[in-house]
């Protein structure tokens, strides 16, 4: 085990905002229980927010960013978890509250990772990330239709924002489900490799961006929504009697302008999905049920591997909006 390591590191003194790559003992870390010699991270919206200002999240300074990362045990907490363990740790305010992934090394509470599952490589677990688990999840909700509401099967199925992480991924398994996929880009380039994880058909955002009607033809069993903003609202507004709209994501904006006539017409459902703070089992579930349900082949296609240092230059266009591939960082490139 090496005594040193290096890390992305943060700081805040006097309005002074720095980032910065450092090289650390592994003596900085005071807390945590299990310490993992970590091999990827990821680049998710949030984590552009931290590394541009804090983004209102952080606490404390120096903190070292990351809200995701895979790796393996290099020191167990002598119970669930082992040296040589793979783990995945997603959420659970890493980065902010306490040190994340963007470094070569972290000490965490056993109950902020999981058990990498069977067939997934650390790397592919950042693939998905944080993202990708909301993803699941936001499927799941959709599918709930059928499952919980015992109403008629979810044939059609709207996805929103569907070239970001959150939505390549709901594409697929959707997909996968046996579901007829329509997926919104502001991309019309990625169309084809929309069709590829499995959608139906692809729609240009712009015709979702007016204003919305108070009600519109039903169009959708479900919809996935990674956007908000009027996109959202024309979304709702042509969803069928019980379907089930779940939300994640504000990237086209926090307002939601809609009216009670689709709720109380339609009974259409709002399903907000949070993948930062469900439980461990839950997640530990959620994990597992990955594998069956990907083509890691097809996802690959669609990211850019980066270092520690390249991040520093790269985080930015996130925010811009320039991105066109899921960024994985490999902490020791």
């Amino acid at each position: 085990m090496a005594d040193s390591f290096k890390a992305v590191v943060i700081n805040n003194q006097n309005e002074n905002f720095t980032r910065e790559v450092k090289e650390l003992s592994l003596d900085h870390f005071k807390d945590g229980e299990v310490l993992v010699k970590i091999d990827y991270s990821d680049l998710n919206w949030k984590d552009a927010m931290i590394l541009k200002d804090g983004g209102k999240l952080v606490k404390e300074y120096p903190r070292i960013p990351g809200i995701d990362f895979s790796g393996t045990v290099a020191q167990g907490d002598g119970e669930e978890f082992k040296e040589g363990d793979r783990v995945i740790l997603t959420g659970c305010r890493a980065g902010e509250l306490f040190d994340g992934g963007y470094s070569q090394y972290a000490k965490v509470k056993k109950d902020h990772i999981t058990k990498t599952p069977e067939g997934m490589t650390n790397k592919q677990a950042m693939i998905l990330g944080t993202a990708g688990l909301t993803g699941l999840l936001c499927a799941f909700a959709v599918k709930a239709r059928e499952e919980l509401l015992m109403q008629s099967k979810v044939n059609d199925v709207l996805v929103t924002g569907s070239t970001g992480g959150v939505g390549m991924v709901a594409v697929m398994v959707l997909a996968k489900m046996g579901i007829n996929v329509t997926a919104i880009t502001g991309k019309p380039d990625k169309a084809d490799y929309l069709k590829e994880l499995g959608a139906k058909n692809v729609i240009d955002r712009k015709e979702f961006e007016g204003e919305a009607r108070l009600i519109d033809k039903g169009t959708w069993d479900g919809v996935v929504d990674t956007v908000g903003g009027n996109i959202l609202s024309n979304a709702i507004a042509q969803t069928k009697p019980k379907g089930i709209v779940a939300i994640c994501g504000n990237a086209s904006g926090n307002k939601l302008n809609t009216s009670v006539i689709p709720f109380i017409l339609r009974a259409v459902k709002l399903w907000g999905v949070d993948s930062v703070n469900i439980s461990k089992k839950r997640k530990e579930f959620v994990w597992g049920e990955f594998p069956a349900l990907l083509d890691f082949n097809i996802l690959e296609k669609s990211v850019n591997t980066i270092g520690l240092d390249e991040l520093l230059n790269v985080y930015p266009d996130i925010l811009k909006g320039n991105l066109k591939n899921k960024i994985v960082v490999d902490v020791n490139k």
